[in-house]
């Protein structure tokens, strides 16, 4: 069936639009900002892996409930909701004194994109249902163009400044700001919303959560997204101090070698989308979860900046394979009008994931420094692509 596409567009643009600056306001906010405004207070590895989790916690309490408001209430609404998180968020980073403060504001910061992502994703989903896998892995390179770009002007800007921490949080909150007047001109809910009737929201929830949840395979697809998203929390939070105290990186170069990881998975998510709607999504996650793992085991060969460069852009293209095949998996795999209860189970397990992939490496780089807690990272991929590969059949 063709999809009257101008009817789909607006929407659909818009919501791009937005998602470009706001992943670029939140993505430079710590890529490579955060660590090393971490160290400029004190901070502890320990405490950097904290800090760095914060702002994922929110997305273990509040992306299955906001992907299910979406359901009852429309995209719109819960839309509205993150974009005031984004605007308002970079603006407290301007009063951060100590550890504990840029941990709470890193809290409070995590619900712009805990609400964000699943409804964005179920709001693409309600738009194009013939070619999920392609315009979702459409949207997310354009927010990917945000997160490629956060870390190279990131890093540009703290050299230029001699690490002036508030001039890029104040160029955060102008994209932030932006972001919030294009989440006010989105309006597809007249058209193509699916919502759910309001009505014994107890009872609705039970239900649509159920249909979720009991479901083994979403379930299965969930636990490897939070496993990749385990490996790239930790990686993004501990590349920055590692290029720092062990490279002896520049902060422009930290956020290039970051950048080019990101640039690698936004140019190619778009085509490994549309490669699984054509072959199936099983095999571009198995052999992404594969080559991941081994990038992160190789981390010992990673002695300069062009051999970080490499290792980090063949991650970025194995995360691409996984990301660009998980959530059209699970679109496929729920009902239609679940898609936001679906999309807030999938963003609450991997929000888990990036919540402890911060932690755990900076519990290990004490006692087993950063190349074995790599490896160890790595070995957290590899688990998962043997368990998908067996429970996929």
């Amino acid at each position: 069936m063709r999809e009257p596409r101008r009817r789909f567009q607006t929407p659909f643009l818009l919501l791009c639009v937005m998602g470009l600056f706001a992943i670029f306001s939140s993505t430079m906010s710590k890529s490579p900002t955060l660590t090393l405004f971490a160290v400029s207070l004190g901070a502890t590895d320990p405490e950097i892996g904290l800090i760095a989790a914060a702002s994922t916690i929110p997305g273990i309490v509040a992306s299955l409930p906001f992907g299910f408001l979406s359901d009852v209430y429309g995209r719109r609404k819960v839309i509205l909701v993150s974009a005031f998180f984004f605007a308002v968020s970079p603006f407290l980073y301007l009063f951060v004194a100590d550890s504990l403060q840029l941990a709470l504001v890193r809290f409070f910061h995590g619900f712009a994109t805990a609400i964000f992502g699943p409804v964005s994703v179920a709001l693409v989903a309600d738009l194009f249902p013939t070619r999920r896998g392609e315009k979702m892995a459409v949207f997310s390179s354009t927010t990917l163009l945000g997160r490629l770009m956060a870390p190279f002007i990131g890093g540009f800007l703290l050299t230029l400044t001699n690490k002036n921490f508030h001039a890029v949080y104040l160029v955060c909150g102008v994209s932030a700001l932006l972001a919030f007047a294009a989440a006010t001109r989105i309006t597809p809910e007249k058209d193509v919303s699916q919502r759910l009737e309001p009505r014994r929201l107890g009872e609705v929830f039970k239900k649509g959560f159920g249909e979720v949840a009991s479901d083994f395979r979403i379930l299965v697809v969930s636990c490897v997204e939070a496993a990749q998203y385990f490996a790239y929390g930790a990686v993004e939070a501990f590349i920055p101090k590692f290029g720092q105290k062990v490279l002896n990186l520049s902060d422009w170069q930290i956020g290039t070698v970051l950048g080019l990881e990101v640039a690698l998975l936004m140019l190619t998510k778009p085509y490994l989308g549309r490669l699984s709607d054509k072959i199936g999504r099983r095999p571009p996650i198995i052999a992404g979860l594969f080559v991941g793992s081994l990038c992160l085991a190789l981390m010992f060969l990673a002695v300069s900046f062009l051999s970080l460069a490499l290792i980090l852009t063949v991650f970025g293209v194995a995360m691409a394979a996984v990301t660009a095949s998980t959530s059209p998996l699970v679109a496929d795999l729920c009902k239609q009008k679940s898609y936001g209860s679906a999309m807030g189970v999938l963003d609450t397990i991997m929000d888990i994931g990036q919540t402890l992939g911060p932690i755990t490496i900076g519990l290990l780089i004490p006692t087993f420094h950063y190349y074995l807690s790599f490896v160890l990272v790595g070995g957290v991929l590899l688990a998962l692509a043997l368990v998908f590969a067996v429970a996929a059949r």
